[in-house]
């Protein structure tokens, strides 16, 4: 029997949940709290899964996440939160989690989200899912306005030549520099050369 423990501030949803738990032969759900400072001072067992919303009172299900899977090494934590932001799935998948589900899944799929992870799966709800597929896709390269010279200019710029050291390297002059660099302004819509090598880093250009 699977021990699993909520940290939920919604108290229908969270007592919803336990109950619902609690019904099932293969789950045992005996804590149900609203914070992640009330579970770490009220809980003497380990958890073989926690639920945990992120948007909690006081520490933060992603603050929190942390410290539990320090105190908690072999347990799971699967995020149930209304946020879908990049920022809160990728922050909470890269400090521990096991799996993200949003709060409109379905009870009974939260039960199975919770079976996947006995057989090595990391749950997420569809969108979620998608977000994290899109994230690890090749990014399209993004076309540049600018010519194969003005980019072996901006390469100077970045390496931080002067415009005399630039004219001498491409063997142009000092004037055919500056008439470039006034062309890359205009088409990068910049007006310095720090944000010129900034764009560069960026990898806009």
């Amino acid at each position: 029997m699977k021990k699993i423990a909520i940290i939920e501030d919604d108290i229908e949803l969270k007592e919803l949940l336990q109950r619902y738990l609690n019904m099932q032969p293969e789950f045992e759900c005996e804590t149900a709290v609203e914070s992640v400072e009330e579970f770490l001072e009220e809980n003497e067992s380990v958890p073989d899964v926690i639920l945990s919303d992120i948007g909690l009172p006081g520490m933060s299900g992603i603050e929190g996440l942390k410290i539990l899977k320090k105190r908690f090494p072999g347990t799971e934590v699967v995020m149930l939160s209304v946020h879908d932001d990049s920022d809160s799935v990728f922050n909470s998948l890269c400090n521990g989690a096991s799996g993200y589900l949003l709060k409109n899944t379905p009870i009974d799929q939260i039960k199975e989200s919770i079976n996947i992870l006995s057989a090595g799966g990391s749950p997420m709800s569809p969108n979620i899912a998608r977000r994290v597929i899109d994230y690890f896709k090749p990014k399209k390269q993004i076309e540049s306005p600018l010519s194969e010279r003005e980019k072996e200019i901006v390469q100077g710029l970045v390496d931080g030549l002067s415009y005399k050291m630039i004219a001498d390297k491409l063997f142009i002059s000092i004037d055919t520099v500056r008439q470039h660099i006034r062309n890359i302004y205009r088409k990068l819509d910049v007006n310095s050369k720090a944000e010129v090598i900034s764009k560069s880093f960026r990898g806009e250009i």
